[in-house]
């Protein structure tokens, strides 16, 4: 049987094991009419291992919508042509997405041929919750740009999932403990590969642990963060209270306490309770922190 006429296929390839591809994914390499992968001269080497030598298309972020128009003329003339990235599942961090959906789009048929995911990977061997992720792909560059990244996902209970390059990793790991805290962390390096590690620790930790080891900053890494594993109604109250803190530092308490209840939904006079207790405590600390430095 030999591929269909005028279907996209959607082919994952190995991230680093060769032996990894799927003798079906091999067949429709090899039968397909067209490929278009990420970087010919990747996808090249691999294909010559496998003794392929079907048509090569580039098709990249910087001349995706370009590559899209041609590989979907060549659907409409009743080729079959396959999809593929430098490595793992195209779409995932990769680019594919125009032509997927200009394809669906279309009426022309789309059919994964499903294998190596690095994500999913690192994922299934981390020993981190598993019943619920949220992978994000790699994270800004900038120090500012990936603060603000981190915090909007500081809530998500499901375990955090990106891909980073190893000379990134340490800043995004501090970054991470910064905004994070002290949570349960992985990083996957190499995966499927002769040299494979999977390190654990909070993202601190980590960060130490590559900063120390340069040999552990090579390549691309997975990193894998336990999520917010806290209650909706833990989650709540910690939110009014970080706005609370806020606002106190502006106004009377009993404004504050009136805002923030209305900005969180939150109960007025439960705010104001914590309020008056973590100001007693407050003062309580500040009075034994004196008698230290008198008895000192």
């Amino acid at each position: 049987m030999t591929a269909d006429s005028s279907v996209l296929y959607v082919v994952a390839t190995p991230i680093g094991n060769l032996a990894d591809l799927s003798s079906r994914a091999s067949r429709i390499l090899a039968e397909a009419d067209l490929i278009a992968c990420e970087d010919t001269r990747h996808s090249r080497p691999l294909l010559h291992h496998l003794g392929i030598d079907t048509p090569l298309l580039s098709l990249h972020e910087h001349n995706e919508p370009e590559a899209t128009a041609r590989v979907l003329a060549a659907l409409q003339a009743g080729k079959s042509v396959a999809l593929i990235s430098d490595a793992g599942t195209p779409l995932i961090s990769d680019p594919g997405f125009v032509l997927v959906r200009a394809a669906r789009e279309q009426g022309l048929r789309v059919v994964p041929v499903p294998g190596a995911s690095a994500a999913i990977c690192a994922l299934s061997a981390a020993g981190l919750p598993s019943d619920r992720f949220l992978f994000v792909g790699f994270p800004p560059r900038g120090d500012s740009a990936r603060h603000a990244w981190i915090e909007s996902l500081a809530g998500e209970p499901g375990t955090l999932i990106c891909y980073e390059s190893g000379r990134r990793a340490i800043a995004t790991l501090r970054t991470m403990a910064a905004v994070l805290g002290p949570r349960p962390a992985v990083v996957a390096r190499e995966l499927t590969k002769h040299f494979e590690s999977f390190l654990s620790g909070d993202p601190a930790a980590l960060a130490d642990r590559l900063e120390a080891d340069p040999e552990q900053q090579l390549g691309e890494l997975v990193l894998l963060v336990e999520g917010d594993r806290r209650t909706r109604a833990e989650r709540d109250m910690a939110e009014q209270q970080r706005v609370l803190r806020i606002l106190a530092d502006a106004l009377p308490l009993k404004q504050a306490v009136a805002l923030a209840a209305r900005i969180t939904g939150g109960n007025r006079n439960a705010l104001y309770r914590q309020a008056l207790n973590a100001r007693d405590d407050a003062r309580d600390d500040g009075r034994e922190a004196g008698d230290r430095d008198a008895g000192a």
